[in-house]
């Protein structure tokens, strides 16, 4: 099991001062961050488009970028939230992570879609803001009920999703809020237990964090339930909702 600690990874990036997000008034903006150093998922047009639209619905400004040097303390301070959008492997260098930091201890929310838990694996501070890497997934797309944990019943608990399965490294459970579990026996290769999380959300290191498991195929971006999913997660994030 990987144990991650927020206090001393923070020791490993130089801190600087770090304007406060937009927080407040018309036009708050979201940023979303799909670069890939590795695998890159078909999804992510599909995955782009939806956020622009909900953004649009939540009255949210957006922004799509897969240029990493928009990270820095000044251009961060111009968004409520960062959404890492099926992004893979190491795609921020040292003074960009910073800026990210920085961004988060100033109030500002996080959004991690699927493979954002398969992004900087050597950096422990990003992986306690993502709750828990990503490490395997069995072969192929499979289907197996989803059961959100809170409301609970929500979608009756019949919400049936066609995906690719991630594994963590670690149960997030004893340090998130879960939002979401998989009915790991409906599917073949979970590794995670029977009620196996797969998202969760949390305040985290004076900002807000928000990770769905979920998004590899490109098709369940079209199902209203996955996107009443993302809409919550990015009010959430965006400081529009108190409640992940």
């Amino acid at each position: 099991m990987v144990v991650l600690a927020a206090a001393s990874a923070s020791a490993a990036v130089p801190m600087a001062a770090s304007p406060a997000p937009e927080r407040d008034g018309p036009g708050a903006r979201v940023l979303v961050f799909t670069a890939t150093r590795g695998w890159r998922h078909d999804s992510i047009g599909q995955a782009v488009e939806t956020l622009r639209g909900l953004a649009g619905e939540a009255g949210l400004r957006f922004a799509h970028t897969e240029d990493p040097a928009r990270f820095t303390a000044a251009e961060l301070a111009r968004y409520r939230a960062v959404v890492f959008a099926n992004t893979t492997g190491d795609v921020l260098d040292e003074a960009q992570q910073a800026a990210l930091q920085q961004f988060v201890r100033a109030g500002g929310g996080f959004m991690g879609v699927h493979s954002a838990a398969d992004t900087e694996h050597g950096w422990p501070w990003y992986g306690e803001l993502v709750g828990a890497w990503f490490e395997s997934h069995p072969p192929g797309l499979q289907t197996a009920r989803v059961r959100f944990v809170d409301p609970p019943g929500a979608a009756d608990g019949t919400w049936r999703v066609t995906d690719e399965f991630y594994n963590f490294k670690r149960d997030p459970r004893d340090r998130v809020r879960l939002i979401a579990t998989l009915a790991s026996g409906d599917y073949e290769g979970g590794t995670m237990g029977v009620d196996h999380p797969i998202a969760w959300c949390r305040e985290f290191d004076g900002g807000r964090s928000w990770y769905t498991g979920l998004g590899h195929a490109p098709g369940l971006y079209a199902d209203p339930v996955f996107r009443a999913h993302l809409a919550r997660g990015l009010r959430y994030a965006a400081g529009a909702d108190d409640d992940c």
